[in-house]
C-alpha cells in the first residue's frame, strides 16, 4: 500500500502458501503473463468447470422466487429472526437431488424484509460440519457484527485446532462463538438490496459455492412513494454459475473438499472458479411469465468469479432498454438507461425493463454478453397477458445522495491489486502483502473523507465493508455510466485504475477491503481497514 499514507512494515507472517502452487504465469493461461493473456481474453479471470450431469435445455424451469423469512419477534423496537444454517437436498436440475449448504434449507436463504432505520437482528445456528461466519454485504454495520472472517461460529464437536483455517495464525481478537450467534444490523442506511454470505477466512469461495448466500431488501416510505414496480411486478434475481457432478452434486476444486484444514483450489483455477451452468434464484436458465409491464428486476451477481454483461432482447432480436434506478447502495439521482450492463460478482444493479412493447406470447431473453455456448443465456420472460399499469420511472429519484468533493479528502492512499508471491508460491496481494488478521493495514479516522486510487492487474471487483462511495474516474476519464450512483464494488477491469471517494462514517472498529472474485479473497487479497 503506497501513496501519501506510509505503507505498512513488511513484516514476516506465519501465513502458509494456501496451496497455490506453479507458476503463476500459468493462473489458468498456460504459461502466458496474466496481463497479456487477458488482454487477449478481456471477459474472463479464472477456469470454467464442465458439468458431468446432463444438463437441462434453457427457459424451461420456472424461475423461483426466494420466501420471505417471517420474524420471530418484533418488540422492543427491533425485528428477531432466526436462521438454521444446514445440510439440505435440492432439486436444482430437473430430476437430480444436489447437496448443498444452506439457510433454513434453501438456495438461495430466505430473503429478510427490512425498514430503513428499524434494527434486525438474526441468530444464526450452526448446523454444518465447520465453522461459519456471517456477513451483511452493504450493510452500515458495527464491527462486532459485521462478520469479520475469524469471527468464527463453531459447530457442535469442533476439536480441530486449526479453527482459523490452513493459515497457521492466530488472531487475538478474534471473537469466537460456539453453535450460534446474534447479529445485530441497525440498517440506519438507504432503501437498497444487500446479501448475506458467508465469510469464513480462507474458506468464503468454496462455502458460497455451496449455497450460503441470500438477500435482505432494506426499504422506506420515500422509495415507495415513487410509483415504481411493486409486488409480483418487483423481482430479485440472484445469478450464479455452477457445475455438476455425474451424480448431481456441486463440482468445485478444493485442495481440501471437507473445507477443513487445507484452503485454496487446484492449480488451473487460482484465477477464480467458473461454472457451465446459469442459475437465477438456484434455478438453471429459468423463465419467468409477465404481464405486458413494467418489473423493476433487483439483481445481484452472486457468482465467485464470473463477470457478466446483461441484456435483453426479443427473440427477433430487438434489445429492451434496462433502466438502472439503483445501485448497490441505493436509488440513483436520476435513472440512467442502458443496452448493456455490465456485472462484476457482489455488484448490484437496480433496473426496469418494460415489457408493453413486446406481443403476447413474446419472448423475452436474459443475455450474457461476455457468455458462450450455454453460458451466453441467463433467464427469459415470457409475455403472458395484457394489462393496466400505473407504475412510472420518475425523472428524480433521490436527493439524499451525499455529494463529497475532492477537496474534502483529508488524503488520498493508493492500493494495487495484483497477483504476487508469497512464502516461495503465488497468491492474490494487496499493495504487495497477503491478508493478515494480526497486521494493522489502513486506520481511517471516523467522519473523514478520503479518496482512494485503485489499481489492477487482471479483473478485481472491489469491496469496502461499513461504507459506500462514489467512483471519481475511471483511468483519469470520467466515471462509465453504470458508476452512477453510491456503490461498495467496483469493477476494476485488467490494467485498470480508478478513483473513489468515500466519507468513513458509521462506526468505529475493525473492518476490510478485499477482492470480491471470491477466490481471489479466500487466497490473500484481502486488507484490514481500522475506523478509529
Amino acid at each position: 500500500m503506497s501513496g501519501r499514507e506510509a505503507a505498512p512494515v513488511r513484516g514476516v507472517t506465519r501465513r502458509r502458501v494456501l496451496g497455490i502452487g506453479g507458476a503463476l504465469g500459468t493462473v489458468a493461461f498456460a504459461g502466458v503473463s496474466t496481463s497479456a493473456a487477458l488482454a487477449r481474453r478481456p471477459s474472463h479471470t479464472g477456469a470454467e468447470l464442465r458439468s458431468a450431469v446432463p444438463l437441462p435445455p434453457p427457459f424451461q424451469v420456472p424461475l423461483p422466487v426466494p420466501a420471505v423469512l417471517k420474524p420471530v419477534g418484533t418488540a422492543g423496537g427491533a425485528d428477531r429472526y432466526e436462521i438454521t444454517q444446514r445440510e439440505a437436498a435440492a432439486e436444482i436440475l430437473p430430476g437430480v437431488r444436489t447437496p448443498l449448504w444452506t439457510y433454513e434449507g434453501t438456495f438461495p436463504g430466505p430473503t429478510i424484509e427490512s425498514r430503513r432505520g428499524r434494527p434486525v437482528i438474526v441468530t444464526h445456528r450452526n448446523e454444518l460440519p465447520v465453522p461459519t461466519v456471517v456477513h451483511l454485504h452493504g450493510g452500515r454495520t458495527r464491527a462486532d457484527s459485521d462478520g469479520y472472517p475469524t469471527d468464527l461460529v463453531l459447530p457442535d464437536g469442533w476439536v480441530d485446532g486449526h479453527a482459523h483455517g490452513g493459515h497457521g495464525m492466530h488472531d487475538p481478537r478474534a471473537v469466537v462463538t460456539r453453535r450460534t450467534r446474534d447479529y445485530t444490523f441497525p440498517l440506519d442506511q438507504r432503501p437498497t438490496m444487500l446479501w448475506y454470505h458467508d465469510h469464513r477466512m480462507d474458506f468464503t469461495a468454496p462455502a458460497i459455492w455451496r449455497g450460503l448466500a441470500g438477500l435482505q431488501i432494506v426499504r422506506d416510505d420515500a422509495e415507495e412513494a415513487l410509483g415504481l414496480p411493486a409486488g409480483r411486478r418487483e423481482l430479485p434475481l440472484m445469478i450464479a454459475d455452477r457445475a455438476f457432478a455425474d451424480d448431481g452434486s456441486l463440482v468445485y476444486p478444493a485442495l481440501d473438499p471437507a473445507l477443513r484444514r487445507r484452503p485454496g483450489v487446484r492449480e488451473p483455477y487460482l484465477a477464480g472458479v467458473l461454472g457451465d451452468v446459469i442459475l437465477v434464484n438456484g434455478a438453471p436458465w429459468p423463465v419467468h411469465e409477465v404481464d405486458a409491464a413494467r418489473y423493476r428486476l433487483r439483481i445481484l451477481n452472486g457468482s465467485n468469479a464470473r463477470h457478466y454483461e446483461l441484456e435483453a432482447v426479443t427473440d427477433d432480436g430487438r434489445p429492451l432498454a434496462l433502466v438502472q434506478v439503483g445501485a448497490d447502495q441505493g436509488l440513483l439521482a436520476a435513472p440512467v438507461t442502458h443496452r448493456r450492463l455490465p456485472m462484476a460478482p457482489a455488484e448490484r444493479y437496480d433496473v426496469v425493463v418494460d415489457f408493453s412493447s413486446v406481443p403476447v406470447g413474446g419472448r423475452v431473453r436474459l443475455v450474457n454478453r461476455l457468455g458462450s455456448g450455454r453460458t451466453r443465456d441467463v433467464m427469459a420472460f415470457r409475455v403472458a397477458r395484457r394489462v393496466a399499469d400505473d407504475s412510472r420511472v420518475p425523472r428524480v429519484l433521490s436527493d439524499d445522495l451525499p455529494v463529497w468533493r475532492r477537496s474534502d479528502a483529508v488524503r488520498v492512499r493508493e492500493f494495487s491489486f495484483r497477483a504476487g508471491r508469497m512464502h516461495g508460491g503465488h497468491g492474490w496481494l494487496i499493495g504487495g502483502l497477503p491478508f493478515d488478521p494480526a497486521r494493522s493495514d489502513v486506520t481511517v479516522r471516523l467522519d473523514d473523507v478520503e479518496v482512494w486510487r485503485l489499481v489492477a492487474d487482471v479483473h478485481h471487483p472491489v469491496h469496502l465493508h461499513l461504507v459506500g462511495f462514489r467512483v471519481l474516474s475511471r483511468g483519469g476519464r470520467p466515471p462509465l455510466p453504470h458508476d452512477a450512483g453510491l456503490k461498495d464494488t467496483i469493477s476494476l477491469r485488467p490494467g485498470e485504475s480508478a478513483e473513489i471517494i468515500t466519507r468513513f462514517d458509521g462506526y468505529r472498529g475493525r473492518y476490510l477491503f478485499h477482492c470480491h472474485n471470491a477466490e481471489h479473497e479466500d487466497m490473500g487479497m484481502m486488507a484490514n481497514l481500522e475506523v478509529i
